[in-house]
């Protein structure tokens, strides 16, 4: 248990910094939240609470690795503490940790039997968890799996209304799968969860032998969607393959009336950006002639209505206004089909126009849980999810603008010495790995302090001036642009100018009252002018609205 110097200690002055630092949370300003609650443990560290509401404040910021570490302390001082490991599993489950959570929220069941909140939140846990394995128990192994991408061809899709066709292995295994899930998890005894393990295990064993001795799959090139146009559909349509400013602006103007693009017309966006991404490097280079301007944007998270204000001030992509948007244009807010539609759009209009580069949101896991997975399904349909999960994985992890400007969604590296040859070598072609460099150009954060550190999110690493100014001396640039962090103004520059952190989602998930912001670099200079903007009025849907109503509870 933490003990403190009693010459140092004012509990009195603690209390009070406690109050303050509640109504600065209460205000939505996080940050400052955290610094009254470091000062308050600084005067009295043995107090709980301090810890856990500083836990909580790091979460609404997304650093989940330091609201562990904070929850940690908190039922290390007390072990009875509830909050502690409520707050703790809460972090864990925003970091897809769901076995981690699943703790700490049966130790919050124990310490308050009776508190109905627990109770809903833990059988909620518990669901999410026993679905986690049965996933496990029934994908298929990476080196086995076949592209939906080239299971379908929108060029001959169907002749009249949609009647997907679902194989009977397909169903077979569906039903293998949810009767068993059902009845465990809805009986919830002992007795029927080994019942329902032994009749899953044994049809699957059935299933598995009959699927080897056949040789047909479940998506092959005789399959066809029937997605058919309907005559009396009055929304966007593309003729031939060719992707027009017309088309764009009349669908954009359909979003915004919440009106929805036909899926027909969304299958042929998302496969026609998948092979022009695919045939990128992962390390691309962007030439910006003498007179002319680049734009990068930060993270758009969903938020489409301010999409449309960044045109709005700054004119819609074009070969002589090309963009480049820097990643997590999906999650929290819950227009991210119409984002991501959007920006594939204009790729499909005119490669040069848009460049798009992976943050850590365009993955599964955090899919899975931010909310994009449920908007899919909801605008969409389910084989959307797979298309979208394998086009992201095509996605370039970083850009060059000029031999000069580095532009990454996360930041830099582990160790020194990284060259940016390695970074083009890298195996982008997957979900992004736990460590290592991929996963530290989509996660990573500045520091103010030198050398390196431990990462507030739990994933990747804190990196500090001496870091970025290396690497960019090793590798003949000059400057550093990253996004991946809220900031107040909408961008934030550091590391004595070296770096620059873009963020482009004003009033982050309608609650944190930050400005958005974007840079225009124009050459030969590459001098960058940064342009802020607030948030626009958008319809009445919430962020996170088509998150699974477990992680809804949390967010």
């Amino acid at each position: 248990m933490p003990t403190m110097d009693p010459a140092n200690s004012n509990p009195s002055r603690a209390e009070e910094l406690k109050v303050l630092a509640n109504e600065a949370f209460n205000a939505h300003k996080f940050a400052q939240a955290i610094d009254l609650y470091t000062q308050a443990i600084d005067l009295n560290g043995d107090n709980a609470v301090y810890w856990a509401n500083r836990a909580f404040a790091h979460t609404k910021l997304e650093e989940y690795g330091s609201a562990i570490i904070d929850a940690t302390k908190a039922v290390e001082i007390d072990p009875k503490y509830s909050k502690g490991y409520y707050r703790r599993g809460a972090a864990y489950l925003a970091m897809a940790k769901f076995k981690e959570a699943l703790k700490d929220f049966q130790q919050v069941k124990k310490l308050c039997p009776n508190d109905p909140d627990a109770s809903k939140k833990l059988k909620e846990c518990e669901k999410a968890v026993m679905k986690l394995k049965f996933e496990e128990a029934i994908s298929v192994p990476e080196s086995q799996r076949r592209s939906v991408a080239d299971s379908v061809d929108y060029t001959t899709i169907g002749t009249g209304t949609e009647s997907s066709y679902f194989p009977p292995k397909v169903t077979a295994v569906a039903a293998a799968v949810v009767l068993p899930a059902v009845l465990a998890v809805y009986v919830g005894t002992k007795a029927a969860i080994v019942v329902a393990a032994a009749v899953m295990a044994t049809v699957l064993v059935f299933l598995g032998a009959w699927w080897l001795r056949s040789n047909d799959h479940v998506f092959s090139k005789s399959q066809s969607l029937d997605l058919a146009v309907e005559p009396e559909y009055a929304g966007a349509r593309i003729e031939g393959d060719v992707v027009t400013l017309d088309f764009v602006k009349k669908m954009m103007d359909d979003f915004k009336n919440q009106k929805s693009l036909h899926r027909r017309y969304a299958l042929q966006i998302v496969l026609q950006t998948r092979e022009m991404l695919r045939s990128l490097p992962t390390l691309v280079d962007v030439n910006v002639p003498d007179g002319k301007h680049f734009t990068v944007c930060g993270d758009v998270h969903g938020q489409f209505y301010d999409l449309l204000n960044i045109f709005e001030l700054n004119g819609f992509p074009s070969e002589d206004n090309p963009y480049l948007f820097n990643g997590d244009f999906v999650d929290r807010g819950s227009f991210s089909v119409e984002v991501i539609l959007t920006l594939f759009a204009f790729k499909c209009m005119c490669p040069t126009a848009m460049y798009l580069a992976r943050g850590n949101h365009e993955s599964k896991s955090m899919n899975k849980i931010y909310g994009f997975e449920g908007e899919v399904r909801s605008k969409l349909s389910e084989i959307f999810v797979e298309l979208f999960a394998e086009v992201f994985c095509c996605l370039p992890l970083a850009h060059v603008i000029n031999n000069k400007i580095f532009v990454v969604h996360g930041g830099l590296f582990s160790v020194d010495g990284v060259k940016l040859s390695e970074i083009s070598a890298i195996d982008r072609f997957r979900e992004p790995p736990e460590e290592g460099l991929m996963c530290e150009l989509l996660w990573s954060d500045p520091q103010p302090q030198l050398g390196r550190g431990p990462s507030k999110r739990g994933v990747g690493l804190s990196f500090g001036a001496d870091v970025t100014k290396k690497f960019l001396k090793e590798n003949n640039l000059d400057l550093v642009v990253r996004s991946h962090e809220v900031k107040d103004e909408g961008y934030e520059i550091e590391h004595d100018g070296k770096l620059i952190t873009v963020f482009s989602a004003p009033n982050y998930c309608d609650q944190m009252g930050n400005k958005g912001a974007f840079i225009r670099f124009e050459a030969p200079s590459l001098k960058p002018n940064i342009v802020t903007f607030s948030a626009v009025p958008h319809p009445d849907v919430k962020p996170m609205a088509y998150a699974n109503n477990f992680f809804r509870m949390f967010s």
